[in-house]
């Protein structure tokens, strides 16, 4: 397992669109998944242990910011044939276990990881409501472990912002996770 970090934020890089199937039956693009105010993008997965670490934060955040606004899809772009944990399958059960609260896709081309210029998982990418790149950070002080209960909560104090101004901070601390796995 190779643990990359995010580059920093490209303050209004427009979002790439994209056409993928979600584990519900349904199909999701950029201005389905977008809300009023703006959308988080996530690159995560099944397998890997910072997401495993933060996935009941990743529902609360989410949660939390569709009532300000701002929507999340998550995208798995790994390649199961590798990583058989990140089968559609899987993606279906983990969705289901956790209660997701926001569209789980497959990108299983890979294509729009690489329009996203995404590298690791979870990868973040916090869009305004004029679909402009405003955080490219952190979800918070967790690692392989989910950092103490009381962490500053980076991402969603960021995106809560983004929700109320159009703008993210200009201060992010990277994400760091596990590579995509490529094919």
């Amino acid at each position: 397992m190779v643990s990359l970090q995010t580059p920093v934020c490209d303050f209004g890089w427009k979002a790439p669109d994209f056409d993928l199937p979600g584990v519900d039956g349904k199909r999701y693009n950029l201005a389905a998944a977008r809300g009023p105010k703006g959308l988080l993008v996530m690159f995560i997965c099944n397998h890997c242990p910072y997401v495993k670490a933060v996935r009941d934060r990743l529902v609360r955040d989410c949660a939390e910011l569709k009532r300000l606004g701002i929507n999340s899809i998550a995208i798995m772009s790994n390649d199961p044939a590798d990583y058989p944990e990140d089968s559609f399958d899987n993606m279906k059960q983990i969705a289901r276990e956790f209660a997701f609260p926001f569209p789980y896709v497959w990108d299983e081309s890979q294509q729009v990881a690489k329009s996203y210029g995404a590298v690791c998982t979870p990868d973040f990418f916090g869009f305004n409501a004029d679909m402009e790149l405003q955080y490219r950070g952190r979800l918070d002080a967790s690692r392989k472990e989910a950092a103490p209960a009381d962490a500053r909560r980076d991402l969603f104090e960021a995106m809560k912002e983004v929700a109320l101004t159009g703008k993210g901070p200009v201060e992010q601390i990277p994400s760091m996770g596990c590579s995509i796995k490529w094919k």
